[in-house]
């Protein structure tokens, strides 16, 4: 693995030092501009925030468009510094198995928006939002940015300790045109997208674009199905000194799960093992078996003695299935007989912002319809009169309204803006079981939403209520940019129970009114910068039975007493160069997270006994990036990037009487990687193109004592394709494969939760080699 590594690096230096050899004419890289309400879909390289007082860098459509079709925006930030991405399926879509953190902070600490429009912490049982992919298909994405410290202080997100993720849709053409694609490959890959742009109906008058696209996989392995419906669309009408944008996104995502995995399951099944999904028959036997298992029964202290079973806890449902396994089953959680997540999403925005003037401002306000149902086949609970399983639920109903804005202009040399974000967000959640009302076949379609519950083992109506606001003041003298600011904000949580189970209701806010910023640029010579800077975050609390405060007994609830947020210190110094054909910059870090929150659970994931949240100490990160590109001339380039992160935990986990939970102190992160080590090497000529690139990350551990871990991996990702115009029409053949070499690597961990030591069912595996051969024509 180290010498793929060594190549890696070796190849792209070699790259980087033909830059001087690069021919006159060749386009410089292009500048950072300010942050747009929309995004020019024109830019073509990763740009390396100039002109910022903190650690940003942005991708392009073109960027995007190079990789496998289908791929997730979130996949195609991870060649940036310090981002660790991970995920089960070849296009990084698969939500249950979608990880993303950077610096060590994990994406229910980052901040993610699109067009501004808040979308939560982009975790699979979002309760805020909705995931990226399903807000806008990659095609439309414009741009991206990511900000590997805190983010801008006008962020819409009260999550973001560690970097805000920003995407921008691309605007509509001024010209009539039409994108049509279409994509097969392996796994029975079917993907249809196409695009129809109005132009302008009028000289500098309304224009619109409307997309819409099919997307179906079968799983790489086991049996089931990962399909997508979705339509965008966005409109533009200049009015005047304004322009007026609105937006509107359906999406309908159905996914059917992997298994979740230990270590000792791969040692002793394989990567290939899954769920049981082609064989009802199977997942019967073995609840019945798993049913008729009394070895030492915990209630009596005595086999046998009240006829029920130590694994499931219910009476025998089938005596003649006996008490063994068949091989290679060793566990009833070794095969499920399936699961599933699906999600329906509305979601919709208008604004106004000015389009020149003295005085710049910008509102907008959105809506944000969600209905979804995660589901597993669990043999924990039987079906009374039917199969000794049943469907089991965790069901989410979203509905938030909001709006944001932001007013500012420029006296002498301050430029001065304040904003403001309210939203109203009221979220159902539940917990459902559904009837399997035959021995001999599944009565349920687990693509299908459900409904005609057996019971509800709890509900609620949760709500929060968010304002925030900012102030920021850029000050200008010369080649010296100082920005200063501060942000505030007040968040709410209540709990109101329709079906209280064993779950707690109440309320719960956190207020902070001062959260500030400051940082520098000093363009010191003409071809580079200093940058740096401070942030202070304070991260709110989530209103949710299945995280955050509320996911816990009433007295666990009470117990919580005045319990802190967290809150992290973020520091920066970095520079940036930028010579001709070569872009680059390096940069240092120290973060100081403190009043972490750690769910303590009660048992395994998948059963989903409530949680103890507690403040389990602090968190020092340490780190290191550094990234580069260079245009090499006739049409080749080739990109860099290495990052050093140490994040370690400050504190051992304690009870509330003093009693050693777990010995964590110095103790690396879960999933957080000491060393990234992205690159590719990239050609574009008038009629072929490709793109062969690599990524490394080094031992990641997943339990917080660290006794448990995999190793590191490095990746290969290649794309090739040819363009050519016919009689008007444009037409490009793209080849893409992805997992190149063929890897067998865990790739998502902690889809489970991590433990404090020994071996966790919270593994997913990554997908092996998978070809795609897309057709792309527009005019």
């Amino acid at each position: 693995m180290r010498n793929w590594v060594a190549c890696l690096l070796a190849g792209t230096s070699m790259l980087a030092a033909g830059a001087a050899h690069a021919a006159p004419g060749d386009a410089a890289p292009a500048t950072e501009a300010e942050a747009p309400a929309a995004a020019d879909e024109g830019t073509e390289i990763v740009v390396i925030g100039q002109g910022e007082s903190r650690q940003v860098q942005r991708l392009g459509a073109d960027d995007i468009a190079e990789l496998a079709p289908g791929t997730s925006p979130l996949k195609a930030v991870e060649k940036l510094p310090s981002v660790n991405f991970q995920g089960a399926d070849p296009f990084g879509a698969y939500e249950w198995a979608e990880r993303i953190s950077i610096r060590g902070f994990n994406q229910n600490q980052l901040g993610f928006t699109l067009d501004g429009i808040p979308l939560g912490d982009a975790s699979y049982g979002n309760v805020n939002g909705l995931h990226i992919s399903r807000a806008i298909t990659s095609e439309n994405v414009g741009e991206v940015r990511v900000s590997q410290g805190a983010g801008s202080i006008g962020t819409q997100a009260t999550n973001n300790l560690g970097g805000t993720l920003e995407f921008f849709s691309r605007d509509p053409s001024q010209d009539f045109g039409v994108n049509v694609e279409g994509t097969y490959g392996t796994e029975n890959t079917v993907r249809l997208f196409g695009r129809i742009d109005t132009g302008a109906l009028v000289e500098n008058g309304p224009r619109l674009w409307v997309s819409g696209l099919y997307s179906n996989m079968d799983k790489w392995k086991g049996v089931g199905e990962q399909r997508t419906t979705q339509v965008n669309a966005k409109g533009v009408v200049p009015a005047g000194p304004v322009n007026i944008t609105g937006t509107l996104s359906f999406s309908d995502r159905r996914e059917n799960d992997y298994q979740d995995l230990s270590l000792g399951m791969l040692n002793r099944l394989g990567y290939d093992w899954d769920n049981i999904s082609g064989d009802y028959a199977l997942a019967v036997r073995l609840a019945d078996i798993a049913n008729n298992i009394d070895g030492f029964n915990n209630t009596t202290g005595l086999p046998g003695a009240d006829g029920l079973s130590d694994i499931t806890g219910l009476a025998p449902t089938n005596p003649g299935a006996g008490t063994v396994f068949p091989s290679p089953i060793a566990s009833l959680d070794d095969a499920y007989y399936d699961a599933a997540g699906l999600r329906r999403d509305w979601l919709a925005s208008l604004g106004v912002e000015s389009n020149g003037g003295p005085v710049r401002f910008a509102l907008k306000g959105y809506y944000h319809d969600n209905h979804g149902q995660g589901l597993w086949y669990t043999p924990y609970v039987a079906t009374p009169g039917g199969a000794p399983l049943t469907v089991r639920t965790t069901e989410y109903d979203i509905e938030r309204t909001g709006v944001f804005g932001s007013v500012g202009g420029t006296f002498g040399f301050n430029e001065v803006t304040v904003g403001a974000w309210y939203e109203n967000n009221d979220f159902l959640q539940a917990r459902r079981f559904y009837g399997l009302s035959s021995r001999t076949a599944s009565t349920r379609d687990s693509l299908e939403f459900q409904s005609n519950p057996l019971a509800t083992q709890w509900e609620f109506q949760y709500n929060t209520k968010t304002f925030q606001y900012h102030v920021e003041d850029k000050l200008s003298f010369g080649d010296l940019t100082l920005t200063l600011g501060w942000k505030g904000f007040d968040v709410r949580n209540t709990a109101d129970p329709v079906v209280a189970g064993s779950l707690a209701s109440g309320k719960i806010k956190v207020t902070d009114w001062f959260q500030p910023h400051a940082g520098f640029a000093w363009k010191f010579m003409p071809e580079a910068e200093l940058f740096g800077g401070f942030t202070q975050v304070t991260r709110a609390f989530t209103s949710a039975a299945t995280t955050g405060p509320f996911a816990t007994t009433q007295a666990g609830f009470n117990a919580l007493g005045a319990l802190k947020p967290e809150q992290s210190d973020t520091y920066e110094l970095g520079a940036r160069f930028r010579n001709g054909s070569f872009n680059g910059l390096v940069a240092a870090y120290y973060v100081d997270f403190r009043n972490r929150l750690l769910a303590q659970t009660t048992g395994a994931g998948i059963v989903g006994n409530p949680a103890i949240l507690q403040n389990v100490g602090s968190v020092r990160s340490l780190g290191f990036e550094a990234a580069g590109e260079v245009r090499l001339g006739q049409g080749f380039s080739a990109y860099l990037s290495y990052s050093y992160n140490d994040s370690t935990y400050r504190d051992d986990v304690r009870n509330p009487v003093g009693t050693l939970i777990a010995a964590t102190k110095g103790k690396t992160v879960v999933d957080a990687p000491k060393s990234l080590v992205k690159g590719e090497i990239a050609y574009d000529g008038e009629i072929f193109f490709g793109k062969l690139s690599g990524n490394y990350i080094s031992r990641r551990y997943f339990t917080y004592e660290n006794d448990q871990s995999v190793d590191g991996r490095v990746l290969f990702d290649l794309s090739v394709g040819a363009r050519v115009s016919v009689a008007g029409a444009n037409l490009e053949l793209q080849g893409s494969v992805t997992n190149l070499f063929d890897e067998e690597y865990v790739s998502t961990m902690g889809t489970n939760g991590f433990g404090n030591r020994g071996d966790n069912q919270t593994l997913m595996v990554g997908a092996p080699r998978q070809f795609l051969l897309t057709l792309k024509t527009g005019f």
